[in-house]
């Protein structure tokens, strides 16, 4: 008996962690992250930026992908080998099946369309007359977007993981990520005003 338990959370484990490969592991792999500072600095907002959120929703949108690879074995197991493995491996990839498709419908991704979109309009304010300032430099901190030059918040939007490898260490900072699903750490800025690249 303990034997099957204890592979059903292997099982569960393996089925967890096999298609959260696709944003844990691949981004920060090679000259994924050469064009930006180390983690967790603030990131200048600029077309390798956007592209990066754009790229991130690809690997989450991918991991639907790889949770059938646990999904399979686990059917395998089930109906060829062990119950307790093949059991958590199935219920583990179904439930990460079930939250990737809710979370296309729902946009409970911590990475969207969106938040490019708002990332460039706050680019494109910087570069116009409309600028918060004239030394204009847009950056995203931990909390919100801000202007390195007068600190003033453009965008009340929390930063969620961005694929750079982790100031805490791999095993640290993915069993971080794990938790939060990459999903900020911290809530947004209160900004009094979201500042004029959204207007």
């Amino acid at each position: 008996m303990w034997t099957e338990i204890i592979l059903f959370f292997c099982g569960a484990l393996i089925g967890h962690l096999v298609p959260r490969i696709t944003w844990l592991v691949l981004p920060r792999i090679g000259a994924w992250n050469q064009q930006f500072p180390p983690h967790p600095e603030p990131i200048v907002i600029d077309e390798y930026l956007i592209q990066r959120v754009l790229n991130m929703r690809s690997f989450n949108r991918l991991s639907i992908v790889f949770a059938l690879i646990p999904l399979g074995f686990g059917l395998a197991s089930l109906a060829y080998g062990s119950l307790g493995l093949g059991l958590g491996m199935w219920m583990t990839s179904c439930w990460t099946l079930l939250a990737r498709v809710v979370g296309l419908l729902d946009k409970g991704s911590p990475w969207d369309i969106e938040m490019a979109q708002e990332l460039q309009l706050v680019r494109n304010s910087s570069m116009s007359e409309d600028r918060c300032c004239n030394s204009a430099r847009p950056v995203w901190q931990v909390m919100a977007v801000r202007c390195s030059a007068c600190n003033e918040i453009l965008l009340s939007r929390a930063r969620p993981d961005l694929g750079r490898p982790r100031s805490d260490g791999f095993v640290k900072g993915s069993f971080r990520l794990i938790l939060s699903e990459g999903h900020p750490l911290a809530r947004s800025a209160s900004a009094e005003h979201v500042g004029k690249a959204l207007k």
